[in-house]
C-alpha cells in the first residue's frame, strides 16, 4: 500500500469536487489488501480502494443544483448505466456495466474514494443533515446494503431473526431488521467484542458459538424457529446452524459473501427453506441518509477507530484485528 499524489481533472457539468473527510474500511478493501481479492474477484492492477466515504462540497460545477460549498454529503460509490436491459426493467443492481467504485471485479478497476479530494457527479451525493459527523455519514452505504437486505426477507413485523455475524454488516442489519419491526433478534458471533456491540444495534440475545456451541439449540426444536436468518459472516458452520434453526418456509437472506463452500441440500430441500441472495443496493442509499440524519438507526455504536490517511497501513491492520476494530475509519486533514 501507498499513497500517491495526482492531479484533479477539469470540473465539469453536473459534477462538483470534494473534500473527503471519511471513509470506512469495508470486508472487500480488507480482503483486496490481506489476501488480493475475495472469490473470483482478483485484484490485477493497482486500485484505490474505499467506497464508503463522505466529504465536503468544495467546488459546485455548472448545472447543478441543491449543492452548495461546506455541504457535508454522503457519497453513493454505485453508478448503473440506466441503459441495459436490467436498468430497463428497474434492477440497476444488476446493470450490465455497473461502475462501483473501489471495486476490482471489473477491469480496469474502478477507483475508489480514498482520496483527500475528488470529482464526482454530482447525482451521487447525498446531503447529511446538521449535527451529523461525517464519520457516521460514511456508514451510509454499508447501512443501505442491510436496507437491502432486510428488504429481501420481505415483511419482518413481529418476526423472530438470526442474525450470524456481528461484524459491521451483521450489526447494521440488525439495526435494519429491528426498524422493519422485527420481535427478537439473535446475534451470533465467534467474538465477546462483537457481540458487545450487538444489544445497541437492536439484538435481544447474543450468543458466542465458540464458547457457547450449543446456544443456538433452543431455536433449533420442532425443525426450527426463526422465521429469518440473516447470514452474514458466509462461514461454513454458520450456515449450517441458520439451516438448521430456520423454521419449515422461512428465509435465509445470504448476506455475506465468500467462495465455494458445503451446503446443507437436504435441509433446503426438506424444510422448504427459502435462500436469497442479496446484493448491494438501490434506492436504499437515500434511505440510509435519512435514517442517519434523523438518528433513527444511530451508527455511532459501529465506529470503533479512526486514522489519518498518513497512518493507512495501520488502519488497515487494525480493521484485520477483530478482537477490538468493528467500523475502521480513514480521515482527511482539514475536514471533519
Amino acid at each position: 500500500m501507498r499513497i500517491e499524489t495526482e492531479d484533479l481533472p477539469e470540473l465539469k457539468s453536473r459534477e462538483v469536487l470534494l473534500r473527503m473527510a471519511a471513509g470506512g474500511i469495508c470486508g472487500s478493501d480488507l480482503h483486496y489488501y490481506q489476501d488480493g481479492g475475495f472469490g473470483p474477484v482478483r485484484v490485477r492492477e493497482p486500485i484505490i480502494a474505499g467506497h464508503e466515504a463522505a466529504g465536503r462540497v468544495e467546488t459546485v460545477g455548472p448545472d447543478v443544483d441543491g449543492l452548495q460549498s461546506g455541504m457535508l454529503v454522503a457519497v453513493n460509490p454505485s453508478q448503473p448505466c440506466g441503459q441495459c436491459h436490467y436498468c430497463g426493467i428497474g434492477q440497476p443492481i444488476h446493470c450490465l456495466s455497473m461502475r462501483f467504485m473501489g471495486s476490482a471485479m471489473r477491469l480496469p478497476h474502478e477507483q475508489g474514494l480514498f482520496r483527500d479530494r475528488i470529482i464526482v457527479p454530482a447525482i451521487q451525493c447525498h446531503p447529511v443533515a446538521d449535527g451529523i459527523t461525517a464519520a457516521e455519514a460514511a456508514c451510509a452505504e454499508p447501512l443501505a446494503v442491510c436496507l437491502h437486505a432486510a428488504a429481501q426477507a420481505g415483511a419482518l413485523e413481529g418476526a423472530r431473526v438470526l442474525v450470524c455475524g456481528a461484524g459491521p454488516i451483521g450489526l447494521l442489519t440488525m439495526a435494519a431488521v429491528r426498524h422493519a419491526g422485527a420481535a427478537e433478534i439473535v446475534a451470533t458471533d465467534l467474538s465477546d467484542a462483537a457481540l458487545s456491540r450487538a444489544p445497541a444495534m437492536g439484538a435481544t440475545t447474543t450468543i458466542n458459538v465458540a464458547t457457547n456451541p450449543d446456544g443456538l439449540s433452543p431455536w433449533q426444536v420442532h425443525k426450527g424457529r426463526f422465521d429469518v436468518v440473516f447470514d452474514c459472516s458466509a462461514a461454513g458452520p454458520a450456515l449450517r446452524l441458520a439451516f438448521a434453526a430456520v423454521k419449515p418456509r422461512g428465509t435465509i437472506v445470504q448476506v455475506g459473501v465468500t467462495g465455494d463452500i458445503t451446503i446443507p441440500l437436504n435441509a433446503l430441500v426438506g424444510k422448504e427453506i427459502v435462500w436469497r441472495g442479496s446484493q448491494r443496493f438501490d434506492r436504499e442509499f437515500a434511505e440510509a441518509v435519512t435514517l442517519i440524519s434523523s438518528r433513527t438507526i444511530d451508527v455511532r455504536p459501529i465506529i470503533s477507530h479512526a486514522f489519518p490517511l498518513e497512518e493507512a497501513v495501520e488502519a488497515f491492520d487494525q480493521a484485520g484485528d477483530r478482537s477490538v476494530a468493528c467500523k475502521v475509519q480513514l480521515t482527511f486533514a482539514g475536514v471533519e
